[in-house]
Order: C-alpha cells, then sequence, then structure tokens
C-alpha cells in the first residue's frame, strides 16, 4: 500500500480529470460526478456539465446522486452489522423476522441466500413499471403481497438471480430486529458515525436533498436530445435502491470496509466480500457477486463494489480493500458511462501507484514532456503514471488499451518493442515551443499538435465552412 504523503507525487490529478471529462464529452452524458480515495486522503474530487439540462446548473461535487443499487451495501452492512452483535443469524429464514411470512416459500428463504440473491425470488414483482414512473414503487403491504402471491420463481440456490424485493425484505427484516424504522436505524448506526453527511437512505431523508440532480433519459437514436426524469420514492424497495450519495461520500463508505476497518468484524467482512455466485453468460463480461457486494478484478487488484441503476442516473464505485484505494464515479443519465469510466479511471490510479514514485528532479523531467495531442486522427495524451511516461488515447474507454509504456532514456523517448500494427520501437519526438512547452509531438512520423492550438484552428475551420453556407 502507498503510504498519503507520496499519493499526490504519483497522481496527476489534472489528467485523471481531463481523462474523465473526455469520455464524458463523448458519450455526450449530462453530468458526471468523480472521486478517488487513497488511504485516508480524498486525492481527486471533481464535476463535469450539468446536474440539469434544462437549466444549465452546473453539476458541482456537493449534488446528490441516486445511487440506487449501491443501496445494497448500505442494507448489507446494517444486517451483517445485527448478526455480529447476536440480534439475528444470517441462517434465519425471513420468517422468523417477519410474520406476514410464516409458512410461505419465500418465508423460508434465508437471510444470507437474500444477501447473495440466491434465494430464488422474483426480481421486481409482476408488474416493475415503477422503474420508469408507470406507478409508485411498492410500499410495505405491496411488497409483502408480491412475494407471498408470486414471489418464489427459482429453487433457493439454484442460480444466482437478482432480487430487489429480497432486499426490501431485508429492509423489513431490519425494522423488525431494531424496533425503529429503517431509515432511521441507518442513519444512527451507520450514516451518522462514519460522517457521511450527504448520504441519506431516501431522497428526502437527509443528505441535502435540496441539491439533489435532475436524472435524464437516453440520447435519441438521431440526436442528442434528453428528457429530464421526475423524482421518485422508493417505498418499500428503498433497502434495494433508495439511497442517494455523493462519489465523496460513497469513497469514504467503502473505505470504511478496507482491510483493519472495524465496521465489522474481519470474519464478517471477507464473508461479504467473498465471491458467492460466478456469473458467466455468453457474450458478456464474467461478474461475481458476495452478499451484497460484486467483486472484479482491475490491474491485477482484487475489487469489491456496485453500481447503480435509477431512472435517469447510473453509478458505479470500485474499491481495493487490501490496497485501500477507493474511485467512484456519477452520472446523471440513463446511459451514462458510470462503469467504463470508474472502471479505467481506477486503472488509471493503480497503475500510478504501481509504478512507484519518482525523485521530485526524476519527476520534473518527465512532466515537462506531458501533455495533450491532437491530430486528423484523433488524440494522444503523454502522461506521467508514477515513475513511468505513457502514451494514451484518452477516447478509449480502458485508458490502457493500445497505450504504450515509453522507454526513456536521457532526451530520448522510445516506444517499447513488441509485435504490433503501430510503430513499435520508433522514438517519439516531443517538439517544444517558443513557451518552453511541448509543441507537437511525432509518433511513428505522424505530428500532432498540442491540443488546445488544433482545437482553435479546427473551429476557425468550421467557422469559415458555415460563414459560406456550409452545414456542419
Amino acid at each position: 500500500m502507498t503510504s498519503p504523503h507520496t499519493v499526490r507525487d504519483l497522481l496527476d490529478v489534472d489528467h485523471l480529470a481531463a481523462w474523465v471529462a473526455t469520455q464524458a464529452g463523448f458519450a455526450r452524458v449530462p453530468g458526471v460526478q468523480y472521486a478517488v480515495r487513497v488511504a485516508d486522503d480524498l486525492v481527486l474530487e471533481g464535476a463535469w456539465g450539468v446536474a440539469d439540462i434544462t437549466t444549465g446548473e452546473p453539476l458541482g461535487t456537493d449534488h446528490v446522486f441516486r445511487v440506487a443499487s449501491h443501496s445494497k451495501t448500505f442494507t448489507a452492512t446494517a444486517v451483517a452489522r445485527l448478526a455480529d452483535r447476536g440480534e439475528l443469524r444470517l441462517d434465519d429464514p425471513f420468517e422468523i423476522h417477519l410474520a406476514e411470512l410464516a409458512g410461505t416459500v419465500v418465508g423460508r428463504v434465508t437471510l444470507r441466500e437474500a444477501l447473495g440473491h440466491t434465494g430464488g425470488v422474483r426480481r421486481d414483482g409482476t408488474d416493475a413499471d415503477f422503474w420508469q414512473l408507470g406507478g409508485p414503487f411498492p410500499g410495505r403491504d405491496a411488497l409483502v403481497k408480491a412475494v407471498t402471491t408470486d414471489g418464489l420463481v427459482l429453487g433457493r440456490g439454484e442460480v444466482f438471480k437478482y432480487s430487489n424485493l429480497a432486499y426490501g425484505l431485508l429492509g423489513l427484516v431490519v425494522e423488525a430486529v431494531t424496533g425503529v424504522p429503517f431509515a432511521q436505524h441507518v442513519l444512527s448506526d451507520l450514516l451518522g458515525p462514519l460522517g457521511l453527511e450527504r448520504t441519506a437512505p431516501e431522497l428526502d431523508d437527509g443528505g441535502g436533498g435540496a441539491r439533489a440532480v435532475v436524472g435524464h433519459s437516453a440520447l435519441g437514436v438521431a440526436d442528442d436530445g434528453r428528457l429530464p426524469v421526475a423524482p421518485v420514492r422508493t417505498g418499500a424497495l428503498a433497502a434495494a435502491t433508495g439511497f442517494c450519495s455523493t462519489a465523496s461520500d460513497l469513497t469514504r463508505w467503502f473505505a470504511a470496509h478496507a482491510d483493519g476497518s472495524d465496521l465489522l468484524r474481519p470474519e464478517t467482512r471477507r464473508l461479504l466480500q467473498r465471491d458467492e455466485s460466478v456469473i458467466d453468460r455468453p457474450h458478456a463480461r464474467v461478474r461475481r457477486y458476495g452478499l451484497g457486494f460484486e467483486t472484479r478484478e482491475i490491474e491485477g487488484r482484487r475489487v469489491v463494489g456496485h453500481g447503480g441503476a435509477f431512472p435517469g442516473q447510473l453509478s458505479r464505485t470500485w474499491a481495493d480493500p487490501a490496497g485501500r484505494v477507493v474511485v467512484s464515479v456519477l452520472t446523471n443519465a440513463i446511459d451514462g458511462p458510470a462503469d467504463t469510466i470508474a472502471t479505467g479511471l481506477f486503472a488509471l490510479v493503480a497503475t500510478a501507484l504501481d509504478a512507484g514514485a519518482p525523485t521530485p528532479e526524476e519527476a520534473a523531467a518527465l512532466d515537462r514532456r506531458t501533455g495533450r495531442f491532437a491530430s486528423l486522427w484523433g488524440l494522444t495524451d503523454v502522461v506521467r503514471l508514477g515513475s513511468r511516461l505513457w502514451l494514451i488515447d484518452p477516447r478509449r474507454e480502458d485508458p490502457l488499451a493500445g497505450a504504450a509504456c515509453l522507454d526513456v532514456d536521457g532526451d530520448v523517448l522510445r516506444l517499447p518493442v513488441h509485435d504490433g500494427f503501430g510503430a513499435p520501437g520508433e522514438p517519439v519526438e516531443v517538439l517544444t515551443g517558443d513557451d518552453g512547452r511541448p509543441a507537437a509531438i511525432v509518433v511513428g512520423g505522424l505530428t500532432s499538435w498540442r491540443a488546445e492550438d488544433y482545437e482553435r484552428e479546427r473551429r476557425a475551420q468550421l467557422a469559415a465552412l458555415r460563414a459560406r453556407g456550409t452545414s456542419v
């Protein structure tokens, strides 16, 4: 693990912010809020775009998003803490705590099966149009009716079967065990003690609802038009999808689940974060799930986290419990690239941290060659990640796909030698301008100019075409 006092020497936070902005811009998403935490240090916090396309209100780092299924990490932790205290057992069936479920097939599903989505419970009910504002989210009575009349569709332990209804029932179990409303318990037992001031189990249960973003529909097929999506309460499914938060609060929340933290017993934390299910479907990424937490591997690091999809908003958080690195990305569009940005941002941060810190003299020598450059063929970033210099295409969702870690020999930069269709083994020339900054780079004989200069010329040529009546 990297010590906090060296983190800012390893990370080029300006480049990280520019990379996020590039991804957001190409996706034409209204807004993106993001944060990176390493150990106890919030090393990056930013916002790009607008909170509401109808007003043009700039998006801020304090705007609150619906983080949707991130809620499951809070609910799983609340249940696990009650188990740590001996107030319930993870192998308890629902019917022990919820009298309405006594004698029903769903009543026999255990809390652990519900936490890991292996109870066979229906996902959202037979009428789930509340997900597109076709009616209210179910309240307690509607939830109980949904699971007792037609709630179990597969056998317990048969497959991984994601279920918001099961997590709604877990929220009811928390209420039954504690004797207080779910929101009240979570606020007093989790959010308050951890200082999560902008996080709440529901939009108007605290957490700065006055600064809530507006969600937006997806882009049209032939235009960039989006529709605003009205806010809605989540009723008895708050434990599954109701939570609201900010990117920085979510990094603090997941940091509380790092190795050595005292939020849960070590063995309980490991239980939540280990792989209970592997979801391997054709033509799809292999996914893994524990008890309330998803897992993945990014740049050799095993990470835990969760995504969230809510009407008009998408979000994703990844955390390395061992390395104590957390990245959270929130978007206010139903097609927002939250997962790809969070995964790519984590990859950049991890690569920088793993490279180690250069000396101040080495860092200064490398930084003199960094910048963003553009040509007819696109964009190229020369960026320092830790002690190494990289050539990166910032348009790619995976910033390291096709990227090159440059060999540096004094004043000579060279692409690494390997099989490839690019220019492996060839030098990278950095041309310095009158201001002492890199004015252009030449890679494989092809020149790319300073991005702001290239953009200025591009806009001038567009203006000239429009002045002649050309539609561009």
